[in-house]
């Protein structure tokens, strides 16, 4: 997938849709907490992915990005550095992990 201002926009509706989706099965299945649902983790990774797909278009210099989606892109990072401990970790199995890092990546 070629990166392009239209292909973020798009993972970013996606994302939005997402979060808006699992705050709606929060409240129908009694109210829980986001921080409690179980889908926290893959919106994290989701969020990672959209992330880091915009810091990549603002770093090719051949693209122009405008103005709106650089704040959106803004965003989206400020959201990012909030819940990047529940992401999954890049290339390290559990069983190479510490107790340590399997109960971050737990969120034990």
């Amino acid at each position: 997938m070629a990166i392009t201002v239209q292909n973020f926009i798009k993972l970013a509706n996606f994302y939005n849709q997402m979060a808006m989706m699992m705050s709606a099965i929060c409240v129908e299945k009694g109210g829980i907490a986001m921080e409690n649902y179980v889908g926290r983790f893959f919106a994290a990774d989701t969020l990672e992915f959209v992330y880091e797909y915009g810091r990549r278009l603002m770093a090719d210099k051949s693209i122009t990005v405008p103005a709106e989606v650089v704040a959106v892109i803004k965003k989206f990072e400020e959201r990012y550095k909030k819940v990047q401990n529940l992401t999954t970790p890049t290339q390290k199995p559990i069983y190479e992990m510490t107790l340590e890092e399997f109960e971050r990546v737990m969120n034990i």
